[in-house]
């Protein structure tokens, strides 16, 4: 019975150290998406701006650019996973990682080749531990990504695309990263980053929720010509949008921890109560049977 309550003491002992960490955390991590979601903010009217630029011109230019053209036969693709760099997230690494895995046997089923990209040590981690080779891999940034990551990041992105299938280049790019709506609701997310779907003025999309906004858009005169324009645009287009992917999963991942973090601080607070009353409940026990030890030797001498 000592033994056993002893044992109940130095349990609740070592989960209410563990409480105390995750209650840290939950803080912590509280703290960080609050910055994080001001940042993913503050870039919104950029990238918005941006992206209604890109539309009007290629709605007006009608120039055929090497990174919004079709690939008539798709051969090689590739597919960049935005994940954590750190666990105690919840399911935020796994549905990330699921869902580049269904994506990634839906086009080995058609018959095209898949180079991996990941950025995050966790996507990296679970997809060499599978053996599903890694053609490049970033880390170091997942909680509070910089544009010179995003910068490089797209650019190795448009140069494969920019190079032809026949000589070991990509057809097509797709990115799976989660995106931000609110502190309890992430959602994983697929999209083709190239070659560019440009879609015409009146019927464009926002980049966060598919609702850019609408209007008139005026003719325009390019100078010095629509293709140099676009030239200068549609890279700044491919960055900017890796940049606001990457900020939109290092703000769902803060909040996936700090959700996770409350529940494990909750979930050890009840284990501490139960702890406490399976102690009590030795401790009487112990109290007890001393009692009756006494009480019978007590009677035992009494008898003699």
């Amino acid at each position: 019975m000592a033994s056993n309550l002893r044992e109940l003491r130095e349990r609740r002992a070592s989960v209410a150290t563990t409480m105390k960490i995750t209650k840290a955390m939950e803080l912590i991590a509280a703290s960080r998406v609050n910055k994080a979601q001001i940042k993913a903010d503050a870039a919104r009217e950029y990238t918005m701006e941006l992206h209604r630029a890109v539309n009007a011109v290629a709605t007006f230019a009608h120039v055929d650019h090497p990174l919004t053209r079709e690939h008539h036969a798709r051969q090689r693709s590739a597919v960049l996973v935005i994940s954590s760099d750190r666990g105690l997230a919840g399911a935020y690494p796994s549905n990330v990682t699921k869902a580049a895995e269904g994506l990634i046997q839906h086009l080995e089923e058609l018959g095209i080749e898949v180079e991996l990209y990941t950025s995050g040590r966790k996507a990296h981690d679970y997809f060499a531990y599978r053996g599903v080779p890694v053609t490049r891999s970033w880390s170091g940034f997942s909680e509070a990504p910089h544009f010179s990551e995003a910068h490089e990041i797209g650019q190795v992105l448009m140069e494969r695309f920019l190079i032809s299938q026949a000589a070991g280049g990509v057809g097509e790019v797709h990115v799976v990263y989660t995106h931000f709506r609110s502190l309890v609701s992430q959602r994983t997310r697929i999209i083709r980053l190239l070659p560019l779907q440009v879609v015409e003025a009146d019927d464009e999309e926002e980049i966060s929720e598919g609702e850019l906004p609408t209007g008139f858009v005026p003719d325009y005169t390019f100078e010095p010509s629509p293709e140099a324009v676009l030239d200068a645009l549609l890279p700044m287009y491919i960055v900017d949008t890796v940049k606001f992917m990457l900020r939109q999963s290092a703000a769902s991942e803060l909040a996936a921890r700090q959700q996770a973090m409350h529940s494990a601080t909750d979930n050890a607070n009840e284990l501490i109560r139960d702890l406490t009353r399976a102690a009590n409940q030795a401790r009487q026990g112990e109290i007890t049977q001393e009692i009756n030890e006494i009480v019978g030797s007590a009677a035992a001498l009494s008898n003699s």
